[in-house]
């Protein structure tokens, strides 16, 4: 089997995914049986080619599942960990927008009745 390509992968669906990657998990299998019986060297070369290729195909096979879940959760309250932004620590912890507008009864109370004066200056 020739080398894989991503974008070759993308375009594939979760069915057809799973067949190439067992194909290629048997084609794997067959060159290590032939790397222990002393098969020929342009074979040997191939292993390498192949599990990348498997490599390739799950992380196709990853990257379609989280985008997946990532549409199952976006209308949801919650979001697993892995799903969300990872920004910095301090970010995550950071008020949001509304906890930071958010004003005590004491500052209501005394904008209300200590507003701030408006002179109007002569020139």
């Amino acid at each position: 089997m020739v080398r894989v390509k991503a974008p070759a992968l993308r375009a594939k669906n979760k069915d057809e995914l799973v067949k190439q990657l067992e194909e290629l998990k048997a084609e794997l299998s067959s060159l290590q049986v032939q790397k222990v019986t002393g098969g020929a060297t342009n074979k040997l070369s191939k292993i390498k080619d192949v599990r990348k290729s498997i490599a390739r195909c799950h992380t196709v096979l990853r990257a379609n599942q989280r985008e997946n879940l990532r549409k199952f959760y976006q209308k949801k309250k919650y979001m697993p960990l892995d799903l969300r932004p990872k920004k910095t620590r301090a970010l995550r912890r950071a008020l949001t927008k509304n906890e930071a507008s958010l004003k005590t009864k004491r500052q209501h109370k005394k904008e209300a009745h200590f507003s701030l004066r408006v002179y109007a200056i002569k020139a």
